[in-house]
């Protein structure tokens, strides 16, 4: 074959970075090495290489859907602390955790563990998790998102390359029991030795020496990150796909005991009864009153900002069990009692709807004739979030919102407060947690009902992605393209 001419080999290399254009342009990212240096070409656009949407969404939603059909119940979702499915689970998640270039561990506790540990790197390590276990006839998103979601930026850094840039250890747990299903928290001694026997069961020594094991210590840890769907239904009213979490809501649990004389429905007279379920009916529309509107019924000090209209906001109150003995349509009831939960942001404000329902439960029952009693089952400060950490996730979703819909681009994420607990509150005593709450269809959570737009899913990954960019992704110089002849 005849050489090629002069004036063809000059054109030479255009002719080379055109072919290379349109093959990019047909086959989404490609990567090339000069020299050791690795150049990355992303010509992308909205669905393109840069938002790397057959990760972010494509496969975190297949992955989201099969694990949500590792289950120990028949027809229903249910994964609960190291039951069989948990473990089956256990090594789905650790093949992800590979795939995404990590170091997989599970802890003493059935916590599973996937880590990229940078060269010569000595800082404090970047935790990202949620949970694996789920409640009875769950729904597929609740704490799986979280997880997921973080492999797959991961699995992006490393397609990429920058997984060898990372500037410290960043870390994705699934942590093994968030929902306290099958150990109910309330049987505290029992539960104890329960867990212990099951963790034996499964070959985990819950001894002591293996729980400090499975502890961390606050100096090898910066800070957690948690994503999670918002479980309420904010995000979607303001349509919305991400929303920054600034606390989550401190919470008071009450159970309500009300004792009158029980009697014959047909023969003791309206006006001699001491009936405790009328009395029990008070107290609950007393409860919706005292939060609804509490400052119809706490005092507010402007001087010392004790209770302001933020302060309260986000206050909620619930009851959610009411019990009645004998239970008997033609008996009235000897006793009633139900269960109070209440929740806010302000330690001070909640601490205080404790104390004025507590007060006026006692007046209403004296007004009544009956005895009643307020027995203090639980209490949990309110946890709230880094400022700083808070800031990084408020700009990775705003540019991650940006790219993903251009017309939505200045919009301003929303800030809001978690009413429901999560694995960031056990994780606030050690370092310093961050939350990305992800728009759900209804607000609709612990239910099989529960969903999660693909395209949210994928704005989740991406704004992960982002945050780990701006924040432990060092800076690479300048790629150039070497030159073609």
């Amino acid at each position: 074959m005849a050489p090629p001419s002069s004036s063809s080999s000059s054109h030479r290399p255009l002719l080379i970075l055109i072919l290379i254009s349109v093959l990019l342009a047909s086959t989404g990212p490609a990567y090339f090495f000069a020299d050791g240096l690795e150049l990355e070409l992303e010509l992308g656009g909205h669905g393109g290489s840069l938002l790397y949407r057959e990760i972010l969404r494509d496969e975190t939603v297949l992955r989201l859907k099969e694990l949500g059909k590792i289950s120990d119940g028949e027809g229903y979702l249910e994964r609960t602390f190291l039951s069989p499915a948990s473990i089956r689970a256990t090594n789905v998640i650790i093949n992800w955790m590979k795939d995404a270039g990590l170091t997989t561990w599970v802890d003493q506790m059935g916590n599973i563990h996937g880590r990229f540990e940078p060269a010569n790197s000595t800082k404090e390590a970047l935790l990202f998790g949620s949970h694996m276990d789920t409640v009875i006839d769950a729904g597929m998103y609740d704490g799986s998102l979280g997880i997921i979601s973080a492999i797959s930026a991961l699995k992006v850094l490393k397609v990429t390359g920058k997984l060898q840039r990372l500037t410290r250890p960043v870390e994705v747990i699934a942590f093994s029991d968030e929902e306290g299903v099958r150990f109910q928290t309330t049987f505290l001694g029992s539960a104890a030795v329960a867990v212990q026997d099951v963790l034996k069961l499964n070959s985990f020594e819950a001894t002591a020496a293996a729980l400090t094991q499975a502890r961390y210590s606050p100096e090898s840890v910066g800070s957690y990150v948690e994503v999670h769907m918002e479980q309420g239904p904010v995000l979607e009213a303001l349509r919305y796909p991400l929303g920054v979490v600034k606390g989550i809501a401190g919470q008071t649990r009450l159970k309500v005991i009300v004792d009158g004389s029980q009697g014959h429905a047909g023969t003791v007279p309206m006006k001699l009864r001491r009936d405790p379920m009328v009395a029990a009916a008070g107290l609950v529309v007393t409860l919706e009153s005292l939060c609804k509107d509490p400052n119809k019924f706490l005092t507010y000090d402007e001087e010392c900002e004790c209770f302001t209209e933020e302060s309260v906001a986000g206050l909620v109150c619930t009851v959610g069990e009411l019990l009645t003995w004998p239970s008997a349509s033609n008996v009235i009831p000897g006793q009633v009692n139900f269960t109070v939960d209440i929740r806010a942001m302000d330690d001070k404000v909640r601490e205080t709807i404790v104390t004025s329902f507590s007060r006026l439960v006692l007046q209403k029952c004296d007004d009544r004739l009956v005895d009643c009693t307020v027995e203090h089952k639980h209490s949990a400060p309110a946890t709230p979030c880094d400022p700083e950490l808070t800031s990084q996730l408020k700009r990775a979703a705003v540019s991650t919102v940006s790219s993903l819909s251009p017309a939505a681009a200045g919009g301003t994420t929303p800030v809001l407060m978690s009413g429901a607990g999560h694995d960031a509150m056990a994780m606030a005593r050690l370092t310093k947690v961050g939350m990305l709450f992800v728009r759900c269809r209804g607000g609709v959570s612990h239910s099989p009902e529960e969903s999660v737009e693909d395209d949210d899913v994928w704005a989740a990954g991406l704004a992960l992605l982002n945050f780990m960019e701006q924040n432990v992704v060092a800076e690479h110089s300048a790629a150039v393209l070497p030159e073609l002849s």
